[in-house]
């Protein structure tokens, strides 16, 4: 057994695993969405939406997952947890966002995390 594999925590994966399931229904995210946003194939992300997959620990998905997780509950507390808003969001153009839908901005690291940081300024007023 490795150094790293000693640290892993299962649960932890577990967690957010489950945390990026309920995202996904939220949001009405298929498996060809998620394997964009968390950088898995298609297959690895249907299996985790089915509940056959776990995010590893320190990987790269488990960095993207935590981030759209983290993106959900900033736009959930400001949409006071109406999903159908959240989506309306989702798919909406944004000028933040240079008139791109933030559905296709969060499938690049670049734009997840550009969402993340927009949708935290904007909490920080409320």
């Amino acid at each position: 057994m490795t150094a790293q594999a000693a640290h892993i925590n299962p649960d932890r994966s577990r967690v957010l695993t489950s945390a990026v399931q309920e995202v996904a229904q939220r949001f009405e995210l298929g498996s060809t969405e998620l394997k964009d946003i968390i950088g898995v194939s298609q297959s690895t992300a249907s299996r985790l939406l089915n509940g056959y997959y776990g995010i590893p620990e320190g990987s790269k998905p488990w960095e993207l997952s935590a981030l759209l997780v983290r993106m959900y509950r900033s736009l959930s507390s400001m949409v006071g947890g109406d999903d159908a808003l959240a989506r309306a969001w989702m798919h909406s153009p944004n000028r933040a966002m240079g008139g791109r839908h933030p559905a296709q901005e969060i499938k690049r690291v670049e734009g997840l995390v550009r969402a993340c940081e927009y949708l935290d300024a904007h909490r920080a007023r409320i």
